[in-house]
């Protein structure tokens, strides 16, 4: 019963067009890919780039590429991936234009966690801060949504976004006292809360990839479920939908994909906000298209982010989370104030 309300959401929108778009999409994703690994404090011709992935002789361009280019530039294109779907997991799930990781207080509970870690047993392993980022998304998680499901009227829109607001202000304020009485944990994270992927090696990319795999694999295959939840909850039980799994196994992943993405580079925000609109407008609000759109879009948005990060202060460069905020505040304060007027 499910395939008719399905198929009259989607009907507008022809699966040729999504297919090729979808295309499109991947091949703008590698020219972004390419952008990122050629241009920096050092820019670096393309020849020599492809030279450094297919004849590597160990030079100083071929082992900026291969050391510090390429595992950034990968790292970026996983987390960018996995706040987007993480965010368009969110809204589809809670029906709430305005939900993602870093503003529903989930990215300031994995950074909470691997603040306390550092601080209490010194850890500085990205291993031990993926299960720790774990935790903390996941305590987050339960938290907004009971405080967003408590008074009357149940769970709404409103009381989400402000349970996620309170939250967000106490964890960062409680991160911000540990930081002030422990300068050791302060100098060890700083960069890292800032939001950057910058200083990452493929050990530490292979240690998170298996997180973020699972929890894409999962959240792709959620998309049919997620669309039909999106009609309503009677209608989706109406429907022979089992909501209950369904939203335990997209919070599941959503604190996979956010716990991961922070651990590899730090809370950054506004990616899972920002990609699910922008997505939208082409798709529609099928979800089955609107997750895979997500996650080749939020991998652009944060190539192009920390390519202009990079650039704009150059040979400095400032932290890819700080750019973000840049680009994201504004359509936060659009889309809050058009709720408002509806």
């Amino acid at each position: 019963m499910a395939s008719a309300p399905l198929a009259t959401v989607s009907k507008k929108r022809s699966p040729i067009l999504q297919v090729v778009g979808l295309g499109v999409s991947i091949l703008l994703l590698f020219v972004c890919l390419l952008l990122s690994i050629t241009f920096g404090a050092a820019d670096i011709n393309l020849s020599t780039v492809w030279q450094a992935l297919t004849a590597f002789d160990g030079s100083t361009n071929h082992l900026i590429i291969t050391t510090l280019r390429l595992p950034r530039a990968l790292i970026a294109l996983l987390v960018g991936a996995a706040l987007a779907v993480a965010g368009a997991l969110m809204q589809g799930l809670t029906r709430n234009p305005l939900a993602e990781p870093r503003i529903l207080g989930i990215s300031a509970g994995a950074a909470l966690a691997v603040v306390a870690a550092t601080f209490l047993i010194g850890t500085t392993s990205i291993e031990t801060y993926t299960w720790f980022a774990f935790t903390g998304a996941a305590i987050a998680a339960v938290a907004v949504y009971s405080l967003g499901s408590a008074g009357r009227g149940g769970l709404s829109p409103l009381k989400l976004v402000l349970a996620g607001a309170v939250l967000d202000y106490l964890l960062s304020a409680l991160m911000t006292g540990i930081l002030i009485l422990d300068r050791r944990t302060l100098d060890e994270v700083r960069f890292w809360l800032a939001g950057s992927v910058a200083g990452r090696d493929f050990n530490v990319l292979l240690q998170v990839l298996p997180y973020v795999s699972i929890g894409l694999i999962i959240a792709f295959s959620l998309g049919k479920q997620i669309t039909t939840l999106t009609l309503g909850e009677d209608v989706a039980r109406g429907l022979g939908l089992n909501t209950a799994w369904v939203k335990a196994i997209a919070i599941i992943t959503v604190v996979l994909l956010a716990g991961s993405a922070v651990a590899l580079a730090g809370p950054i925000g506004f990616v899972g906000l920002v990609i699910p609109h922008i997505v939208r407008f082409w798709v529609g609000v099928d979800y089955r298209w609107i997750l895979p759109y997500a996650a080749v879009w939020g991998a652009v948005l944060l190539l192009i982010a920390d390519l202009v990060a990079r650039l704009i202060i150059k040979p400095q460069e400032l932290p890819v989370g700080i750019m973000m905020a840049l680009l994201g505040a504004p359509f936060f304060i659009y889309l809050a104030r058009s709720q408002a007027k509806r």
